[in-house]
Formats: structure tokens, sequence, C-alpha cells
């Protein structure tokens, strides 16, 4: 199979990158650079619509997130790919939607809602893998650190909030499943069942590092003066007011019936299980 793997060196496509190749396929990675990834790569542009459709021209498959940017530039993005994905055809497209909702409350789609829009209304084979939050965003140091270093786990959301909690190398599984088999289309949801609760995530953190550690609900703005360093503004604002939102909600758990778990009979690692396969 000749499957396309977008933003093969980042946090999404890299471990869908590794369990590709650990499945016995060889994925081409599509980069900006492909100088920076070992094996075959090929040279994209999320901006324009002629260099991806190079690279989907011909492809069994195709894996797509939208990167890390303002709202603006993400929806110009993903205008660019669902324009790319009609014209060249793939085989298939499985696309993240990364944790962003695809509808705002008020009913307009975003970004990621128009990417999902266009694939339905392709006519090519496709799915949604549709987390809540990453394991992986209590790997950032302004929350890795205390809990190492004083037993503190701090995110900006209430300790009484239900998340269906999903990990990076949980989503790469789901991805491969997704990729290389096209029984299940539309809509798969990712993520714990039963959801975490700060607590429970505290509690895989010590048993990691052996030691006691407690969850700390931490206020979103807090939290964004400290990634802004990280991310800048543009990004980091979108992210700030994701977790405003979340405060006045009664939590985030998937739904069952449409669940990797269900669909796919892959269940996500528990939080110590995946600290232990990151080793961090």
């Amino acid at each position: 199979m000749t499957i396309i793997v977008h933003g093969a060196t980042g946090a999404q496509g890299s471990p869908v990158l590794a369990a590709l190749r650990a499945a016995g396929h060889s994925p081409t990675a599509a980069v900006r650079d492909t100088a920076n990834v070992a094996g075959a790569a090929v040279s994209i542009d999320n901006a324009s619509v002629d260099s991806l459709v190079r690279a989907y021209t011909g492809a069994d498959a195709v894996f797509v997130h939208l990167p890390l940017a303002s709202p603006d530039r993400q929806g110009s993005y993903a205008r660019v790919i669902g324009e790319a994905v009609a014209m060249a055809r793939p085989g298939r497209v499985v696309f993240s939607t990364s944790g962003y909702p695809t509808v705002l409350p008020d009913g307009a789609l975003t970004a990621h809602g128009v990417l999902a829009e266009s694939l339905a209304a392709s006519g090519i084979s496709y799915a949604v893998i549709a987390p809540r939050i990453f394991l992986e965003n209590l790997l950032l140091p302004v929350t890795l650190g205390p809990a190492r270093e004083n037993g503190t786990l701090r995110y900006p959301i209430r300790d009484d909030y239900p998340v269906s909690w999903v990990s990076h190398l949980d989503m790469a599984d789901i991805a491969v499943a997704l990729l290389t088999d096209d029984s299940v289309t539309g809509v798969v949801t990712a993520g714990a069942l039963p959801p975490l609760f700060g607590d429970i995530l505290a509690e895989g953190f010590a048993l990691y590092f052996g030691k006691p550690v407690v969850f700390e609900a931490q206020e979103p703005e807090a939290y964004g003066e400290l990634i802004i360093p990280m991310f800048g503004a543009d990004a980091a604002r979108p992210v700030v007011d994701s977790y405003h939102f979340r405060w006045t909600q009664p939590g985030e758990v998937i739904d069952e019936e449409r669940s990797a778990q269900k669909l796919l009979g892959i269940t996500p690692r528990t939080v110590e299980a995946w600290l232990r396969d990151l080793a961090v």
C-alpha cells in the first residue's frame, strides 16, 4: 500500500509513521522539508493545492490532521486539503480532528468541521478520528515538571471533570487500523471508557514515578501564560479559550457506540502504561 502521512515528524504523525512501519508497511512522510525524514518522503505545503495533489495522486490512503495555527490559518489549510483530496482522489483518507470540535456552539463549522464535511462530500472512503484531550498535553514542561519535582499535577480542568483522555500512541493504533482496512467509515471516537478524572491521572503518574502525586485544577489564563512562550500568542489563544469553555461544561466523554473500542476492538492504554511506553 502507498500510505501518505501528514506531519510525520510531529507529535501526531510521527507515531502513525512508526506504527505503520512496525506493522510491515512502507509509509511516505508528507512534510515540508524531506531532509528531516529517514525513508520515503514527499515535500508538501498545506497552503498549496498543487503540492498536495502531487502527494495524494495514486495513494491508497492518506493520514491528515491540521497543524497548530490560528483559526483562520487552519480554515485555509482545511479548504486546501479538501480541494486537493477531491482532485487527487486517493483511495482513502483518515483525518484526526486533534481534539478540536467540528461545530461551534452557534452552529458554525470550525476548520476541522469544514474538512470533515469536505471528506464526506468527496465520495472517497474516509474516517474521522475524534479524540477529546491528548495525554501528551501533560508532558509539557509546565505540567510534567511540577508533577515530577513536587508531586503536583496541574492542568486547566476541574477536578470533577470527566474526560475520555487518549494518547498519540493510541491514536496511531487507531489510525493504522483505519488506514489499512476500509470497512469502518465515518466518525470513530477515541479515548478512555470509563472516562478519567484528575485524581486518576495523578494516580497513573504516582504509579510511574513511584511516589505520591496529586491533581490540582489550574485556571486557564494561568496555564496560558505558561504556554504562550512555547507556542506563541496566536496559537495559544484558541487553546486557552477551549479550556475556558471546558470550565463551563459537565465533561468530555466519547460516544461509546462510535468508539474505537466498539468499532475496532482497540482499548486505550492506562496512564501508567502510556508513561512506561514513552519512558519519560
